[in-house]
């Protein structure tokens, strides 16, 4: 089951509360509803989904506001129930990772972005790009991107044509995504938003690498974005626990450096790894090493 696995695993802060995931969907599925009922008793032929959908004419005409409600319209039951299960299981990781200001951010840029490409296409191509755009695949696409960021190597299963498992890492998959939104923009679709699906997945990778910069710029701030990840890394995949744990000289030494100097000399280069490999290739000394870096910023 993918439950029982460790990073799909909510730690127990969250486990008293919802998570900004499970606010997402419920929020997918209320707007949907809301979406069906209008439009089905619309008489004008201007209802909900023409209103609140992204179109080069809405934004054209001063309509911003689309820009966020396309993210929660949906064209139909099985176009909401595959964004919100790529949300969910991807979803919980990212936010777990991140925390959730960090997580809404990435989903609302990565859907933005994807909108805002999708609808420059438009404008240039209008036969083929320029329909209204709902749903949230982009945002979606933008968790599956941040997610293979973060664990390049992290192997997942997935149902192709909803009924063959497949099995592979995440990179790959991410790789996947990427060809098939370049072959569905030199072959567009009109019912496939193409362009929206490879401008959230570049939104949400770069999103990754810009945090990834920031924490190593950090010095002296208290809100050090990758507090949330320290405690996962040092939590899992390390050495066996004994009830006798050995401290090396070298560990007191690194911890009673300065902080600047600590950070530049220790932490910049298990970021770097990190940026390269993922989280997971950390040694059980990397991970002790951002642990220590997390009580020193704490006591900033």
């Amino acid at each position: 089951m993918l439950d029982d696995r460790s990073y799909m695993r909510r730690p127990p802060v969250y486990r008293d509360r919802w998570s900004m995931t499970s606010i997402l969907i419920v929020a997918n599925v209320v707007v949907f509803i809301f979406q069906t009922i209008i439009d089905f008793y619309s008489e004008s032929g201007y209802g909900f989904t023409r209103i609140f959908a992204l179109s080069p004419e809405g934004l054209a005409n001063g309509m911003l506001w689309q820009l966020i409600t396309f993210q929660f319209l949906h064209a139909g039951l099985l176009h909401l129930i595959v964004n919100l299960l790529v949300i969910y299981f991807l979803g919980r990781a990212v936010e777990e990772t991140l925390g959730e200001v960090h997580f809404l951010k990435l989903y609302l840029i990565s859907g933005v972005a994807g909108g805002l490409l999708q609808v420059i296409g438009g404008w240039i191509i209008p036969k083929y790009f320029g329909g209204p755009v709902v749903g949230a695949s982009a945002g979606a696409l933008g968790l599956v991107a941040a997610f293979a960021t973060l664990y390049p190597d992290r192997r997942l299963t997935v149902l192709l044509f909803f009924i063959i498992p497949f099995t592979m890492q995440a990179k790959y998959l991410l790789l996947f995504g990427f060809i098939i939104s370049l072959l569905g923009i030199l072959a567009p679709s009109s019912s496939v938003a193409h362009l929206a699906h490879l401008g959230g997945m570049l939104a949400g990778m770069g999103y990754i690498y810009l945090l990834i910069k920031k924490a190593r710029r950090i010095r002296r701030s208290r809100s050090y974005v990758f507090k949330k990840p320290l405690k996962e890394m040092v939590g899992a995949g390390g050495a066996k626990k004994t009830f006798f744990k050995k401290t090396s000289p070298q560990d007191y030494n690194d911890a009673d450096l300065p902080s600047e100097e600590f950070i530049s000399r220790e932490v910049d280069p298990i970021l770097d790894k990190i940026s390269k490999h993922g989280i997971h290739s950390l040694t059980h000394r990397e991970r002790r090493i951002l642990e220590m870096a997390r009580n020193k910023m704490d006591r900033m």
